[in-house]
């Protein structure tokens, strides 16, 4: 009766890890539970998963040099912090369940930060990407004109967002001094502060969303002042680019819209929520999109995809393999040599060669 007297006044730092979880009414089990059981095992295959796909994404990028380019370099970040974040979430699993007693409160810190970190990581990149497709694409650029410089710094920036997002509950936003704002799910973070997090992702989301749409309605534009064999590619430009928005917009809704409602009806409604139920599994799902990513943005480009089984055949053989052979990065992509293959065969495309210049470049930026 003391304590609920004083919450609103007393801190409470030299609780342990147990006694927040009993003011918000969440058990640490002694024994494993088929829950318990079930993350573990399904969790662990799908982190050496993650952590193997995203590996492979940033191997293709390094040892081949068409890759050597912005926009790949951001694909490569993304890969590292979805990396990270499945190393994090195999440190989770570790540290769960009965385990979570044994753990002090910087551990269990340590544990939250890991996960926030990996994960504001992996969106903020999403974003990078986004911005960089639309700056491209909008002034038909064949490739970004950002230098390497502004390129390591905005990496730099990408992951001190994330640090100070994974260190905040830790030094100062959390709920030791006000325990009537404990959150259900993680019992030492304010509830604050998780409908905070759960709003910035949100926003994030919508502003990719308006980049993409931006993006595609600038194309179907585009496509209506081109001669007919360049409408023919830009047309199938469209549908490609319209799958990939798709398949990036359609993986963020499905992988983080769960794990997001959670956070929000655990900030706005704590203990009523019943969040603690479904944390896991949100959690789970949220880490699928770190599988995601390298799919959708990796295996779609046909290079990747021969880069991936050069990388996988070296592995494969016991003797040593060469570098791989690298094209000229005057042709970027089939469709582009398909329209160039236009210009050669078509002589009413040579009419306006400075237009098809253009052209050119602005499909080959949107593939």
């Amino acid at each position: 009766m003391d304590i609920d007297n004083n919450t609103s006044n007393s801190c409470y730092s030299n609780q342990n890890v147990t006694f927040f979880y009993q003011q918000v009414n969440k058990t640490i089990r002694g024994n494993w539970t088929t829950r318990d059981h079930l993350v573990i095992g399904l969790g662990l295959p799908l982190s050496l998963i993650v952590v193997l796909a995203n590996l492979l994404v940033m191997a293709a990028i390094h040892m081949n040099r068409r890759f050597h380019f912005p926009i790949y370099y951001l694909l490569g970040n993304m890969a590292a912090a979805d990396l990270f974040a499945g190393l994090a979430y195999t440190n989770l699993i570790f540290n769960t369940g009965p385990w979570t007693a044994k753990l002090t409160k910087k551990q269990w810190y340590i544990r939250g930060a890991l996960i926030d970190i990996s994960l504001t990581a992996s969106v903020a990149n999403l974003l990078a990407v986004a911005v960089e497709r639309h700056q491209t694409i909008i002034t038909m650029q064949l490739h970004s004109t950002m230098t390497k410089r502004r390129v390591v710094l905005l990496i730099i920036s990408i992951w001190a967002v994330g640090i100070i997002m994974g260190l905040v509950p830790s030094l100062f936003w959390n709920c030791e001094c006000d325990l009537a704002d404990c959150s259900t799910v993680a019992p030492l973070y304010s509830r604050r502060f998780l409908i905070f997090w759960a709003l910035l992702n949100l926003l994030t989301f919508f502003i990719m969303l308006g980049m993409y749409s931006h993006i595609f309605f600038h194309v179907k534009r585009q496509s209506r002042h081109t001669s007919q064999h360049a409408s023919e590619a830009r047309q199938q430009t469209v549908i490609n680019l319209m799958k990939t928005i798709s398949m990036v917009l359609g993986a963020f809704v499905i992988c983080w819209t769960p794990g997001l409602i959670v956070l929000l009806l655990d900030g706005l409604q704590g203990k009523e929520s019943n969040a603690n139920k479904y944390e896991k599994y949100c959690l789970a799902i949220a880490e699928c999109n770190s599988l995601v990513n390298p799919i959708i943005y990796s295996l779609r480009d046909a290079e990747m995809r021969k880069t991936f089984k050069w990388i996988l055949c070296c592995f494969c053989r016991r003797e040593g393999c060469q570098p791989r052979e690298t094209l000229s990065t005057e042709i970027d992509s089939p469709l582009k040599e398909k329209i160039l293959s236009y210009k050669l065969e078509d002589p009413v495309l040579w009419k306006n060669p400075d237009r098809d210049s253009k052209d050119d470049k602005w499909t080959d930026s949107v593939v």
